[in-house]
């Protein structure tokens, strides 16, 4: 623990030696319904700004954002700065009645924040109900002045933000999932930067164009913004190398297709080095769970060769050549991909480990409650979908936000024994008993002491259908330390344990049927919620939060709550 501190103190230190070329960034983000077309139909589309997708905010490592939000739409909202490390600013985080209660129609909130010690590509996006649909955009955080990427410097940037779009409101879809205990309806379409592509009805007008040129190396800056869909990603006779996810550098790698579970984001690098032409870049499901309805349409943008000579033989005529897609349950490909990432160098993974946690994940199913009529029980067999973590379905309070409830220590509103192990050890990847596809609902939070080391096992089980499930932990980035299929073995897995150089993410994939280790230092305090990043899942429960008690002193506290933050 000393040596805990005087490494704080040290890097307080050289923190506030680099702060001096920072800057305060402001920007007003309105929400509002704006008149959005797609897929020949017109929507009162919730957007930012009157921007689907809306703006992209572009920082300096060490800038601050004051970013005032305004709601003028007829829902509760809040923004999420996805990935976003908030040190000892969890007010500013953002999920909706976890660290802030929402702001109502006609209120308003100023989310500040400091980004420190991370570059590359993040993202914001609402968290509050289904919202985050449409209202998204790119967060990109350049090196300081003065410093530069660790690879040669890209002729152009381009943000890939890849959705998901309902020819409906999304917010009636999940509210309709919500009352029959079904599914949700799955989407109509794709999108890349907000537009469906030329596969789709009334789309090919608006077709995204990516420019390139000869010779040229440029930057694709991949976001899954997607509700609910992982999706793999390819560009038509061109290779991609990985040099970063989630905002951390990567070993580069080549690779001909990506795979990103919501939430995830990837940087590339693309080189202009075919026939000058047109080429579709192309992104469509990765499914794993089997017999589940998804969405199997395949948007496309152009990456359009800009030379010359393109220009000389109308390039633009040519129909793109398109990628050939992996198959949509193709986990073999999806195993390689995520088993590439490295960090660029040798890092310091915690070892001394005091909380060694296993938490499964999955689905679930509740009997039909006798007051229920049979149209809103229509899961499987009569039943309401639901989904936990180590058999607890997560309820969010209603009338106070944890971080409030935790912060002015408010009674009844959550309690802290979230099982640190599942309560009954089962074949999680078998054939499970149909007794154990009940969970218990609750909110049940899980304490860290400051400056804990924390390892989770996270397993995915079979219960209803196994699937690849993208967990996402708030207010932190973790190592990534193993992945593997069937049930974790404490005593032959942990030689698969990369403590070298794992990868650091902030939202894992864990594998159909499989497990992912996880490792992290609590050295931010506050209430971070971790979920899974399938907006339906969450929905249904597939989600805990850790409360990380403050450490010794200011600098080890979570700040004071700002005098704007929603009122409940």
């Amino acid at each position: 623990m000393e040596i805990f501190k005087k490494f704080s103190f040290v890097f307080l230190v050289i923190c506030s030696a680099l702060s001096a070329n920072a800057e305060v960034q402001r920007h007003k983000f309105v929400i509002e319904a704006t008149k959005v077309k797609r897929l020949c139909k017109t929507h009162n589309t919730i957007t930012v700004n009157g921007m689907f997708p809306g703006p992209t905010l572009e920082i300096k490592n060490g800038d601050t954002l004051e970013v005032l939000v305004v709601n003028k739409a007829i829902y509760n909202v809040t923004i999420h700065w996805h990935g976003v490390r908030q040190m000892r600013t969890g007010w500013a985080d953002g999920p909706e009645f976890v660290t802030q209660c929402p702001i109502r129609p006609g209120g308003s909130y100023t989310y500040r924040f400091t980004v420190q010690g991370q570059e590359g590509t993040l993202w914001w996006h609402a968290h509050s109900s289904w919202l985050r649909a449409t209202v998204y955009g790119a967060l990109i955080i350049r090196p300081r002045d003065g410093e530069s990427y660790p690879f040669p410097k890209p002729k152009r940037e381009t943000p890939i933000l890849l959705g998901e779009w309902w020819d409906a409101n999304p917010i009636d879809v999940v509210r309709e999932a919500t009352r029959t205990g079904a599914a949700p309806n799955v989407s109509d379409a794709y999108t890349i930067n907000g537009q469906p592509g030329d596969l789709y009805k009334c789309s090919s007008k608006e077709t995204t164009i990516v420019p390139i040129d000869s010779g040229e190396t440029n930057l694709l800056r991949v976001i899954n913004a997607a509700l609910n869909q992982p999706l793999f990603f390819k560009v038509a006779n061109h290779k991609l190398t990985v040099v970063g996810a989630d905002a951390s550098y990567t070993k580069p790698f080549t690779t001909s297709v990506l795979m990103l579970g919501p939430g995830q984001t990837t940087d590339v690098l693309i080189q202009g080095n075919q026939q000058p032409s047109r080429y579709y870049m192309a992104a469509r499901a990765y499914q794993s769970a089997q017999n589940a309805p998804f969405d199997n349409t395949t948007t496309t943008a152009i990456l359009e060769y800009k030379s010359a000579s393109c220009v000389a033989t109308k390039c633009n005529a040519v129909t793109p050549v398109m990628p050939s897609l992996p198959a949509y349950n193709d986990t073999n490909t999806v195993t390689a991909f995520s088993q590439s990432f490295r960090s660029r160098q040798k890092v310091e993974v915690p070892t001394d480990i005091d909380e060694n946690l296993f938490f499964t994940v999955g689905l679930g199913l509740n009997n039909c409650p006798p007051n229920f009529s049979k149209s809103r029980c229509q899961g499987p067999n009569g039943t309401r979908f639901t989904a936990s973590m180590n058999n607890v379905s997560f309820v969010l309070p209603r009338n106070f936000s944890l971080l409030q409830a935790h912060q002015q220590g408010i009674p009844g509103v959550f309690t802290t024994d979230f099982p640190g192990t599942p309560p009954l050890k089962f074949d999680y990847t078998g054939n499970v008993s149909r007794s154990l596809f009940q969970p218990v609902p609750g909110t049940k939070l899980y304490k860290l002491k400051y400056g804990s080391g924390v390892q989770i096992v996270i397993q995915d089980t079979s219960i209803v259908t196994p699937e690849n499930h993208p967990i996402h932990l708030h207010g932190y980035d973790f190592y990534i330390i193993a992945e593997g299929f069937g049930n974790f073995n404490p005593k032959t897995d942990t030689s698969k344990f990369n403590l070298v150089d794992p990868p650091m993410r902030n939202t894992v994939g864990v594998p159909v049927n499989g497990w992912a280790v996880i490792r992290f230092v609590a050295d931010n305090p506050g209430v971070w919620l971790m979920h899974c990043h399938l907006d339906v899942h969450i929905n249904w429960g597939l989600a805990m939060a850790f409360l990380v008690e403050n450490g010794v002193g200011d600098l080890q506290s979570i700040q004071s709550p700002p005098p704007d933050l929603p009122i409940c």
